[in-house]
């Protein structure tokens, strides 16, 4: 047999320990001298020098003429191997079986030695329930359950095997409860590797051990960040030494991949020793159930949509096999432009992503990951304060929650392959946009409560007054671009629904966002910013400035008195200088009240701040590992309070104060919240006189003012043509509701019922039903699909409320639904 010398590269970084070498022999060969080769554990500086000892064994006639394949389990130092008896972190070995009184030191330790255990039996895990103490909010016991628990997603099985470990009163963490059993066929959980190079020796140099195409180097995994990532294992057919003296392994026709995040990792990697950057091209589904056939990776030059790319072909195509695997089944290599290749010194850290980044729609498809902002390049200089961690903790959450809810959405913000800002909204969330989407607060006074985690909300306001969740973000950084990556993203996950206005902060990189994304949206500025600007800029101003400073803002009716109590006020007090006041008035437009009355705000008022979506759930000592869980137990009470208003709604009925019309009309259209703040309007109506100052043809003018006060006056104009009304004081421009000097006028002219125009459909008690058919036809099936799903989710729990209050109606319930179910299936 010729031997060839195999060319030595040099060594990568990372040390690797090798535990075990099996030499698979012939079966002539004795098996003792095979455990005599493969029983001592080795340590190597990298993997070519354990190449070396092999070829320093060249005197073995068991290597040189009996081996059929070396399989070495190398794994770099200080990382737990699954299947070894060795301590995990907690001081347990994978040999040891769970059982009841087993300790540990975290929470953590558990869950890592449930993984080790049921990687060895043959099963995959989940993170179950915690439970909570009742004292003080702390978890006080964790259930780690088998990935087949529950029957959520077709692929479980109801399996009841899991541990629950409790915490007790010595800070160690016990097993209390457990189940071994499954319900399922237990196999080899199949480990993640890395792609397996084929070393292929130069001609004419000889070496004692022969590198075929039938022995094969294993690797367990390449290390990012200190943990295994996903690839899996592949062989790769060439291999060429890089400017650095790395072997690169390139891509060719056959190549297999377990999946295409590994394809694309594969690919990036291949790119940047070449010295080309890649984009995620198209994608192709199947017609028969939609799912995703095959991907397409290109050359980030690849078409002329942006003034850097120059039409280069070079492309690689994975197609899915029908084992589940994907296989290179079309390439091109050549490129027409220049390369280059970066060398160790000057290459840059390209972090790619582990896992496609999935929205409902298929992702970041077509999109370059370098431009993905419509052509505009962020540089990856720009700070993020997001800790990296979120990242993979946020996306198998996502992921999660795509499988449990078809309308779940989520994006990321990806610069230079950094993952950046992060996006998402529930289902429920989105189709509240189409309903309460007119008004949005965003959230993000995290930056003046020293937050650990830039988290920020999308936020409106409910048919019963209630705050409701329209989407979440963490927010890299404070820049110009992720405001406009944040509210483009939340612009497309709500199908195109534009805010008539928005209440955020008064940073020049969110007003420039705000007038770049919703053009024609009036933008409001967050009253807590006020305050604390307030705070800090008027810290030594006397008490009586501060009376008359709100007095000029909040009483102020007409431009022309605010101007006049402004002046005043900055010259008595010697501050026409004053930086910040003076920026204020140029921008009162913006936060003082006479300026925005006339536009609608859902009434949230001008001087108070809306209190923070999640409450006491989340705040600035919030720890990564309890963030999830938290946001889910805020979410769930906050949609409790809003059953609950539901249920009153549909069942309560308010006492009627007058013999008006009007008011019985309200009454029966609008929540209860609601019709509470018109009848107080309405019965505020009788303090007031009005009379009639102007009238030309079917238009009349009249000025209402309050008993006993002459100052308090306002003028509402009619037209008894079309029946068109409108107060000085704006209050239903602002709010919705028609005003009580309103409401004096029309009892004046025994106007018996309100306008339809003047009952808004967002306050009234049918607020959720209708609004899917009014969705913009631009809104992909799929979109308005999961608007559908949640609004006849949303109706079927009010329907089960109801119907399980008594055996009479639960009987009355199923008799209805049965008849429904007939009338739906035989429409066509």
């Amino acid at each position: 047999m010729e031997k060839r010398q195999q060319r030595r590269p040099p060594p990568p970084p990372l040390p690797f320990e090798i535990h075990s070498l099996d030499l698979e022999p012939d079966p002539l060969v004795h098996t003792q001298h095979m455990h005599k080769k493969g029983k001592k554990d080795m340590v190597f500086d990298s993997i070519p020098s354990l190449f070396n000892n092999i070829k320093s064994s060249n005197s073995d006639p068991y290597s040189e003429e009996y081996g059929n394949a070396v399989i070495v389990r190398a794994y770099p130092l200080g990382m737990v191997r699954a299947n070894s008896n060795v301590n995990v972190e907690g001081g347990r070995e994978s040999g040891v079986e769970p059982h009841k009184g087993l300790e540990f030191d975290s929470a953590d330790d558990a869950r890592q030695f449930y993984n080790v255990y049921a990687t060895r039996v043959g099963f995959r895990t989940r993170t179950g329930q915690l439970y909570r103490s009742r004292t003080d909010g702390s978890v006080s016991s964790r259930r780690f359950v088998c990935s087949k628990e529950g029957f959520q997603l077709s692929s479980r099985t109801g399996c009841p095997a899991f541990i629950r470990v409790q915490r007790r009163d010595s800070g160690k963490w016990v097993i209390d409860q457990m189940h071994k059993d499954h319900n399922h066929q237990l196999g080899d959980v199949e480990e993640s590797h890395p792609p397996v190079l084929q070393q292929k020796a130069p001609m004419g140099r000889k070496s004692s051990v022969e590198v075929s195409s039938r022995k094969k180097l294993k690797l367990l995994a390449e290390v990012d960040d200190g943990q295994p990532c996903s690839s899996g294992s592949i062989s790769v057919k060439r291999v060429r030494t890089g400017a650095n003296g790395q072997p690169i392994a390139e891509p060719y026709a056959g190549l297999v991949f377990t999946s295409p995040d590994e394809a694309y990792n594969f690919y990036v990697r291949y790119a940047d020793e070449a010295g080309f950057k890649t984009r995620i091209g198209q994608l192709f589904r199947s017609k028969n159930d939609g799912s995703i056939t095959s991907r397409r990776f290109v050359c980030s030059k690849e078409g002329f949509q942006h003034p850097s790319r120059v039409g280069c072909g070079a492309f690689m195509r994975i197609k899915r096999q029908e084992s589940g695997t994907w296989m290179v089944d079309r390439l091109q290599k050549d490129h027409n432009h220049d390369l280059e290749p970066q060398t160790g010194t000057h290459k840059k850290s390209s972090t790619a992503p582990k896992k496609f980044i999935d929205e409902v729609n298929g992702g970041l498809d077509s999109l370059d990951l370098l431009e993905i902002n419509n052509g505009v390049h962020f540089s990856s200089s720009q700070g993020n304060n997001i800790g990296s961690e979120w990242y993979r903790l946020l996306l198998d959450y996502f992921q999660r929650r795509q499988a449990e809810d078809t309308g779940f959405f989520y994006s990321m913000e990806v610069d230079n392959g950094v993952c950046m800002s992060i996006f998402w909204a529930d289902g429920r969330s989105r189709f509240a946009c189409s309903q309460f989407g007119d008004v949005v607060v965003l959230d993000t006074s995290y930056r003046k409560t020293n937050y650990l985690v830039p988290f920020a909300t999308f936020v409106g306001v409910n048919h019963h007054k209630q705050p409701v969740l329209l989407g979440c973000a963490l927010i890299a950084n404070e820049s110009k671009e992720s405001f406009i990556w944040l509210f483009r993203t939340w612009l497309r996950a709500m199908s195109g629904c534009r805010p008539k206005s928005i209440i955020a902060d008064q940073d020049m990189a969110i007003q420039q966002a705000i007038g770049h994304v919703f053009p024609g949206t009036r933008h409001r500025f967050s009253m807590w910013q006020i305050r604390e600007k307030e705070r800090e800029n008027l810290r030594s101003v006397s008490t009586e400035f501060k009376y008359e400073y709100e007095k000029c803002i909040y009483e102020s009716q007409t431009n022309a008195e605010f101007n006049t109590m402004w002046n005043a006020l900055v010259n008595k007090y010697g501050l026409k200088e004053n930086a910040w006041l003076k920026e204020m008035y140029e921008k009162r437009e913006s936060w003082v009240p006479l300026y925005l009355r006339g536009t609608f705000f859902a009434g949230i008022p001008m001087n108070e701040s809306m209190e923070p979506f999640f409450g006491i759930f989340l705040n600035a000592e919030t720890p990564l590992g309890d963030f999830i869980a938290r946001y889910e137990q805020g979410l769930a009470q906050r949609r409790e309070e809003e059953r609950k208003e539901d249920f009153n709604s549909s069942n309560l009925q308010a006492f009627l104060q007058t013999k008006e019309p009007i008011e019985e009309q309200c009454r029966r259209l609008y929540t209860l919240n609601v019709f509470q703040i018109f009848q107080k309007e309405l019965l505020q109506c009788y303090n007031y006189l009005g009379i009639k100052s102007y009238e030309e043809g079917t238009i009349s003018r009249y000025s209402v003012r309050r008993c006993g006060n002459e100052l308090e006056k306002h003028m509402v104009t009619f037209s008894a043509s079309n029946l068109d009304v409108s107060c000085s004081c704006q209050m239903f421009e602002f709010e919705g509701v028609l005003c009580r000097h309103v409401l004096r006028v029309f009892i004046m002219l025994d106007i018996r019922e309100i306008p339809s125009c003047y009952l808004l459909h967002r306050w009234t008690r049918n607020a959720e039903h209708g609004i899917v058919c009014d969705v913009d036809s631009g809104v992909s099936f799929q979109e308005l699909k999961g608007l559908m799903v949640w609004s006849l989710r949303e109706t079927a729990c009010k329907y089960i409320e109801s119907g399980t209050t008594s055996l009479e109606k639960y009987r009355l319930a199923c008799e209805i639904m049965r008849e429904g179910t007939k009338k739906v299936c035989r429409h066509r």
